[in-house]
């Protein structure tokens, strides 16, 4: 790759829209149900199931439910995604609260630390 080949492509890969939003882990074993918001969607699932295969998870309860349910019986659900380009910083952050506390309430989740 020549040098403006990188150079385009690094930027690109910082210009791209990064999706924001609310996610659910919910164990269909128990019926439990966790709720977050999140500034990264897209890379939030990843790093759940990379966390929980190698038992380092930080929500415990989480962890506990993927190591007596196993792989299947976790999973991960976008619940919205946010639309927030017109919202400032401050804005963006009030919304996630909002909304991350609407679907705890709808689900009757707990909240999803970690």
């Amino acid at each position: 790759m020549d040098k403006q080949s990188r150079r385009d492509a690094v930027r690109d890969f910082k210009e791209r829209k990064v999706p924001r939003g609310v996610f659910a882990v919910r164990c269909a074993a128990t019926g439990q149900a966790w709720v977050t918001a999140s500034r990264n969607l897209a890379g939030e699932e990843t790093k759940l199931r990379f966390s929980l295969k190698h038992g380092g998870y930080i929500n415990r309860e989480v962890q506990a439910a993927w190591n007596a349910h196993g792989e299947a019986g976790v999973s991960f659900e976008i619940l919205e995604v946010f639309d927030d380009e017109a919202i400032g910083l401050v804005g963006r952050a009030d919304l996630a609260k909002t909304r991350a506390a609407h679907w705890r309430s709808e689900l009757g989740a707990t909240k999803l630390v970690g």
